[in-house]
């Protein structure tokens, strides 16, 4: 999946949870969960865009865990709608794998890149220990 790919695929969560979110039965309690809910569908999709600029391999790794936290979140928010019974089950099961699936796919790319990383520093420790032993 591409970067531009990913980017709208987490702003149609975003959208679709925001859709979601209109239908829910208004009062004091399900109006919070689903303005958490919605702030941390959105927040994925912003914490996405923000990892595509990201200035480092460090910052990008950030970024993504930024994102990976977030579309965790609203799988939870989805959970708690569902087995509270304020929403059937049958509206929050696909916005929740769609939450899952996410979750997935962000997890790897943070594991690729943390792996990346490591290599990156093995690589440069090695390079560092090679000349500090010539220079003797």
């Amino acid at each position: 999946m591409t970067p531009q790919e990913l980017k709208d695929r987490t702003k149609k969560f975003a959208v679709d949870v925001i859709r979601f979110a209109k239908a829910i039965p208004k009062d004091h309690i399900n109006d919070e969960i689903a303005s958490q809910l919605t702030d941390s569908a959105t927040s994925t999709a912003a914490h996405y865009r923000a990892v595509c600029r990201a200035k480092s391999q460090a910052d990008f790794i950030n970024k993504l865990s930024g994102a990976v936290e977030e579309v965790d979140e609203s799988a939870l928010w989805l959970e708690i709608l569902g087995e509270a019974a304020i929403c059937p089950r049958t509206q929050t099961v696909p916005l929740w794998r769609e939450a899952d699936e996410l979750t997935r796919i962000l997890v790897c790319s943070r594991e690729t890149a943390r792996a990346k990383q490591q290599a990156a520093k093995a690589t440069q420790s090695t390079i560092t220990n090679r000349q500090s032993s010539r220079n003797r």
